[in-house]
């Protein structure tokens, strides 16, 4: 809220006479400067009115010191000098004056004249509501309304705007219906909404009469009635309201309420489009593609597109994609159109998010990459897309971009053949084929464990069934059955012993499996066995088992403790994209373990663990940007990897994050995020978090200042061994302040 200072409600028009018998007697004096500052004023001579304003005012009368406030607010017959006016209105206030006490809430509100201050800003309008001062009690219903000042009450932001509103104040009664309109501290009620827009737009007030316009538009809370709706909009409109100029443009363009005129429609666009209004300058942009009520104009069509872009409004970010894709109005660029329909596509944007998929399976902008394919073509089929859920479809009938999976691609090609594509139902029909020859196998089907269970331990029990590899896989399978229940019931025991015949006939996987048995059963012997296993395993080149094998030597388990080897493993299973050994790898990089130091090569296994989306290693090379270890030093790229990990739940990239955000480190600086990522690290137990969630608390940083809390939080981290929290919990003076 930024309201206009108020004039005396009796100014006089010029020429008018003074009704000297209605002023109080007490002030002689000071009453003829007043009325001779006002004969001044009449004349056009506003340095003499000022200066009897003054003298009057030096003799206490709260009229002339409220309208001498006035006159140094706004620059009449004196230098603007808002500190000046806010002495005057303070004198005139502490009089009772209510329209001075409501220009002074104005001053604290706004910050004019003195500091901001919206507590001190509620008292003064509290002070004038309570005389009846009707945009005092607007203004309190503001402050109520978004919490300035006063703990946030929507009821009571009702109960203001509806005192306001009854003494015929327009803007009070435009608030009074959007909280009807969205339910906001009264029940939702339609009818009642539009009966307090009318009154408002019935007095002239924009907003109010596009609001009506859209209830007439969209049938709420009245019967719904195109051709009065452009009544409102056009009132509206007329004053100059984007949105309703906007809005009037819609009507013109669909033939709603008036008879269709491109003309009309681009000529509404145009005057909405120049004011900034997004929609309006997207909407502009597709007359001039089409030529509708414009000349055909692709260049304009990409200027009005590009402006509508840049506020980030996603239908213009697509249409510019499109634009550069196809190079109409600019030169072709397929970098450029896949970067406009990233931007549309991230806001869900389900047509943008179709095409980048085409454009990551084609590699048009991008490298070309059947993943990310996959996953946009995703996001757009599961909004309805009919031609998206079609090439999913073909990615899982053909394994691109995502694992083979015929039954998937079955449903997704249902999906779109349900909406009537043609090209989905020769796929699906293809697809149906391989179900029936996958079900043998249990692939692309509703798996049948007993059937495959059946077949498994007769292939099993022969023990010569085509090769050691065939019978090893049979028996692999067998003990996955038991071991996860699936066609009989769960018995470990017999997953053991099925993964024990695998393993002896040298199936890796199964050897793997045992490793890890061995491994969770907490002694030497154990220890030494699950070493033999995951031996047996990596020396087949199974990456899992390597790395798992490389732990054993690091930490010393079931082997000699010996870093080198441990690097030798982790560095085979890493060469095969293992994240956890990519991530295992970097460390002894950067710490010199088993290898020569060197914070070089650490980065470059770090990136690569990183991007598989493994946290600790997005968080350790967001810590090397941070340091400049291994890589030039980029706070901009520590922040990027800091978020990846933080955002999978990683303490201590959320801790670093959260100081990203406190102390506006490459982003901006913003203390309720700080306390977001503080407070998420915290819950893990991280220690400087819970310490640093305590001082927000204990300081209003980013959230309302609760001692309280502040206590809980140090007490927490106090209790880790946290020294500064320790003293903080032992002093407490910080629990004394209230």
């Amino acid at each position: 809220m930024s309201e206009q200072i108020k004039r005396p409600s009796w100014l006089r028009k010029k020429g008018e006479t003074v009704q000297t018998d209605s002023l109080e007697t007490d002030f002689g004096s000071a009453k003829d400067l007043y009325e001779k500052g006002w004969q001044y004023y009449d004349e056009g001579i506003y340095d003499l009115a000022a200066e009897c304003y003054r003298k009057s005012a030096e003799q206490g009368l709260a009229e002339a010191q409220y309208v001498l406030g006035i006159c140094y607010g706004c620059g009449v017959g004196v230098e603007q000098d808002y500190k000046k006016a806010v002495e005057w209105y303070h004198k005139s206030a502490e009089q009772g004056h209510a329209e001075a006490q409501y220009n002074l809430g104005n001053c604290y509100y706004n910050g004019e004249g003195v500091e901001q201050n919206y507590e001190k800003a509620v008292e003064w309008y509290r002070k004038a509501a309570e005389q009846g001062d009707a945009d005092a009690r607007y203004g309190l219903g503001i402050c109520y309304r978004y919490g300035e000042g006063v703990e946030q009450n929507y009821e009571k932001a009702v109960e203001w705007y509806r005192k306001a509103a009854e003494q015929g104040h327009a803007k009070a009664q435009y608030n009074l219906g959007i909280c009807y309109r969205y339910g906001v501290g009264v029940e939702q009620d339609y009818k009642k909404a539009v009966e307090c827009y009318r009154k408002s737009a019935e007095q002239g007030y924009a907003d109010a009469q596009n609001n009506l316009g859209r209830c007439y538009y969209n049938g709420e809370g009245v019967e719904q009635d195109y051709e009065k709706a452009v009544e409102w909009y056009l009132k509206s409109a007329e004053q100059g309201l984007d949105v309703a100029q906007y809005n009037l443009g819609i009507c013109y363009y669909n033939g709603r309420g008036v008879e269709q005129d491109y003309e009309k429609a681009a000529e509404w666009y145009l005057k909405s489009a120049e004011q900034g209004n997004a929609s309006a300058q997207h909407n502009l942009g597709i007359c001039y593609e089409y030529g509708e009520g414009v000349k055909q104009d692709y260049e304009k069509a990409v200027e009005w597109f590009c402006k509508s872009a840049e506020q980030g409004y996603a239908n213009a970010q697509y249409n510019l994609g499109i634009c550069y894709y196809d190079g109409e109005g600019v030169e072709q660029d397929y970098e450029k159109a896949v970067e406009w329909f990233c931007k549309s596509a991230e806001q869900g944007l389900d047509v943008a998010q179709y095409n980048l998929g085409i454009c990551y399976e084609y590699g048009k902008g991008v490298k070309q990459n059947y993943e990310k394919a996959a996953e946009w073509y995703l996001k757009s089929a599961e909004q309805g897309d009919a031609d998206a859920q079609f090439k999913l479809g073909i990615c899982y009938e053909q394994g691109e971009g995502v694992k083979q999976d015929y039954e998937k691609a079955a449903k997704w090609f249902c999906k779109s053949v349900e909406q009537g594509n043609v090209d989905a139902q020769f796929r699906l029909g293809r697809c149906y084929y391989q179900l029936g020859i996958c079900c043998e196998q249990g692939e692309g089907v509703k798996q049948d464990y007993e059937k495959a269970v059946e077949w498994y331990r007769k292939s099993a029990k022969q023990g010569d069934v085509d090769a050691q590899f065939r019978l090893g896989r049979c028996c692999y399978q067998l003990g996955i059955c038991y071991e996860q229940g699936e066609g009989v019931k769960q018995n470990y025991e017999k997953a053991l012993e099925w993964f024990c015949k695998s393993a002896e006939q040298g199936h890796a996987e199964a050897q793997f499996k045992l490793g890890c048995h061995h491994k969770g059963i907490k002694d030497e012997k154990h220890y030494k066995k699950a070493a033999k296993w995951y031996r047996k395993s990596a020396e087949q080149g199974y990456a899992a088992a390597q790395y798992n094998l490389g732990i054993c030597y690091e930490q010393g388990v079931g082997v000699v403790q010996d870093y080198k080897k441990a690097v030798e493993w982790y560095h085979k299973a890493a060469e095969q994209g293992d994240a956890e050994a990519q991530y295992n790898l970097g460390i002894c990089y950067m710490y010199g373990k088993g290898v020569e130091q060197n914070d070089e090569k650490a980065v470059e296994w770090f990136f690569k663990s990183a991007e598989q989306g493994y946290a600790a290693a997005q968080f350790d090379l967001g810590v090397c940007y941070s340091n400049g270890e291994g890589v030039e030093q980029n706070y901009i790229k520590a922040v990027e990897w800091y978020r990846k990990s933080a955002e999978q739940g990683y303490a201590s990239a959320q801790y670093n994050l959260g100081i990203c955000y406190y102390k506006g480190i490459v982003v901006r600086q913003d203390y309720e995020k700080a306390v977001k990522w503080h407070h998420k690290a915290a819950e893990q137990g991280d220690a400087e978090a819970q310490y640093n969630l305590g001082f927000c608390y204990e300081n209003g940083k980013g959230v309302k200042e609760d001692y309280e809390k502040a206590a809980e939080w140090y007490r927490k981290a106090a209790a880790q061994g946290h020294e500064k929290a320790i003293k903080k919990v032992n002093e407490g003076d910080y629990a004394m302040k209230r």
